[in-house]
């Protein structure tokens, strides 16, 4: 008992909601790309925004925190740019902010890492995202290894570079073909061309006006890396940079790319108060180490820890949403759990692939995505976000669809639900 007589009340874990997703359409790196001349916070700050202008039922002063990744944290993606970018994006100054950094899985890490904030009642609101600008801020530039990994041979200097560990990859499973995998990317692109076409991409996309000498103002709406149209024979005859007469090209890899995204999650309670939507439920949520000389693996080990954690089985998996980083990576997820590479489940809007992978940002847009298709299809009840990482590590978040015919079973505040928030808030 304190000294004042009074008795600290028990807390019970939250149900977290999703409740709005953004992004800026992505670019190329580069200063041929639609950001050179950009800053990288600038990109964050219009995300923020416009999640703000788009959930007007939610007060500003009500944003508990604001949790933005960048994978190099330095520059204009540095400073601390959850702090900077809540202020200049003009949230009250009584918002506090911070920067993390998990590689690719940056955002994906904010939002299970305020997500666990919100279930242990630490916050009823937050905002989070991630920012890469890898034209401003190339990947691995600036960076430091300590000397002991090559001394120690801790891990094999080929695992520092990606594309390496993808070919590696390729070496693990010699039934994953490079046929396979520009067959894959083909289908990416076309899946994100027909998304466009039916109009489920732009939902999702902040305008973002940008300036470049002699050019003058331009107001970007789509995303620029798409290639619709690519063909396998016109990837067949990519060239292999990461080995001779090897499997991994820039046709069945995610490229160098420029953006940011943010997302609004809340405590069920405090959507329902504040009325704001509820587009996902968050049900558990893993991280996973693996080998660095292999990192693309890193999803298969975090599903597993993810559906363990939920009490579910990959059959109840209804929906799909996987980080394209290398074509090769999504296949050896794909056959460890025997699905088709072609499966309608898996990538229904295509991946990285097509749409670009602005490292740290792209957690978000898997769950603006996984969003859209819940809402498109109330069959399904159950979906994941999941991606690799670099340095060996995969993460994987798995979300109910508010929109199942039985998702207010286990929005009532029973044991049950109680359990399964709890063990992923552990996982």
């Amino acid at each position: 008992m304190s000294q004042t007589g009074n008795i600290a009340r028990p807390r019970t874990v939250r149900d977290v909601v999703f409740v709005d997703g953004v992004r800026t359409p992505f670019g190329k790196a580069g200063e041929k790309g639609i950001y050179a001349g950009t800053r990288a916070d600038d990109l964050v700050v219009k995300c923020i925004r416009e999640l703000m202008r788009r959930n007007p039922a939610l007060p500003a002063e009500r944003v508990d925190e604001v949790a933005i990744a960048a994978t190099t944290q330095t520059g204009d993606q540095g400073l601390t740019i959850g702090r900077t970018a809540a202020l200049l994006a003009g949230l009250p100054r009584s918002v506090p902010g911070f920067a993390i950094d998990r590689m690719c899985a940056g955002a994906m890490t904010a939002v299970t890492t305020t997500a666990s904030g919100i279930g242990f009642g630490a916050y009823d609101v937050v905002i989070a995202g991630g920012v890469e600008h890898m034209g401003n801020h190339p990947m691995g530039a600036g960076a430091d290894p300590n000397p002991r990994f090559m001394s120690e041979r801790l891990v094999d200097p080929a695992a520092l570079n990606m594309g390496n560990t993808a070919e590696n990859l390729h070496d693990r499973f010699p039934s994953i073909t490079k046929e396979r995998t520009d067959t894959y990317a083909a289908a990416s692109q076309a899946k994100l061309a027909v998304a466009y076409g039916k109009g489920q991409i732009q939902p999702d996309l902040v305008p973002v006006a940008t300036m470049k000498p002699g050019q003058g103002w331009t107001v970007n709406t789509v995303d620029e890396p798409p290639r619709p149209g690519t063909t396998v024979d016109d990837l067949a005859a990519l060239r292999t940079p990461f080995r001779a007469h090897g499997r991994v090209t820039a046709g069945n890899a995610a490229g160098l790319n420029d953006g940011a995204t943010a997302a609004v999650l809340a405590s069920a309670e405090a959507a329902e108060e504040l009325g704001l939507s509820i587009k996902m439920r968050l049900v558990s949520y893993a991280f996973a180490g693996v080998e660095p000389e292999v990192m693309g693996i890193g999803p298969v080990p975090a599903t597993e820890k993810a559906l363990k954690s939920a009490g579910l089985g990959i059959e109840d998996i209804g929906l799909f949403e996987i980080n394209e980083a290398f074509a090769v990576q999504v296949l050896s997820f794909l056959d460890h759990f025997g699905i088709a590479d072609d499966d309608p489940r898996v990538n229904r809007y295509g991946g990285a692939i097509a749409v670009g992978h602005p490292l740290a940002s792209s957690g978000v847009r898997l769950m603006n995505q996984l969003a859209r298709q819940f809402e498109e299809d109330p069959s399904v009840r159950y979906g994941i976000t999941t991606m690799c990482i670099g340095l060996g590590m995969g993460a994987t978040v798995i979300w109910e669809n508010p929109h199942h015919s039985s998702y207010n079973s286990h929005n009532s505040g029973t044991e049950t639900a109680v359990a399964t928030e709890s063990k992923g808030a552990a996982a």
